[in-house]
């Protein structure tokens, strides 16, 4: 029960809009995915129910809007604001304090079998319609900007924008939590 209490605080201090935790409980996308995808990764633990979990996650999708394979490992606090048409693959691995926006994408390059998703550090925030494919990994206190597709891991206090999306350091100002949001917008857009 105290993961929920956590889950609606989270959901408070990420979201101007929240307004109280009964309406955010029955309204918000990205709460019941993450908390449909506790239950799923759960019985994907157990290779007997993997399906069962399968169906769970597809169910979710249909829901939401979001699809979170149950094989993805995710940390606490996660958020997802707005949520619709957010993809998140079976190796994915996402950290704590983590938050994503509507179009975002954590996904793959390869058929192959074994790690083919990111890795995401703790304190990340992913930018709407951001792709991040492939198992890289982005390091703690990074920002990936709306729309940028990352191929290539981005290094610990960073931010990352554009096609393909270049890494610059991410200064004290730009770590605060009402950040300039020309920062995180590709700086092509301005030419």
């Amino acid at each position: 029960m105290s993961i929920l209490r956590e889950d609606l605080q989270n959901a408070r201090s990420h979201d101007p809009a929240a307004r109280g935790d009964l309406e955010n409980a029955l309204v918000y996308s990205g709460l019941h995915a993450i908390w449909s995808h506790r239950i799923a990764h759960r019985l994907w633990s157990r290779p007997r129910l993997q399906g069962l979990a399968r169906v769970l996650a597809q169910l979710t999708r249909f829901a939401t809007g979001i699809e979170i394979h149950p094989g993805a490992t995710i940390g606490r606090r996660f958020f997802i604001d707005h949520g619709m048409g957010v993809v998140i693959g079976e190796t994915t691995e996402i950290g704590d304090d983590v938050m994503v926006y509507h179009g975002v994408t954590l996904g793959g390059r390869s058929l192959a079998k074994g790690k083919r998703h990111p890795t995401i550090g703790n304190r990340v925030t992913v930018g709407a319609g951001a792709k991040v494919l492939g198992p890289l990994t982005i390091g703690d206190d990074s920002a990936i900007g709306a729309n940028a597709v990352v191929t290539h891991d981005v290094p610990a206090e960073s931010i990352a924008t554009g096609i393909p999306a270049v890494v610059r350091h991410r200064s004290e100002k730009q770590r605060e939590p009402a950040v300039d949001p020309t920062y995180y917008i590709d700086p092509a857009m301005y030419i």
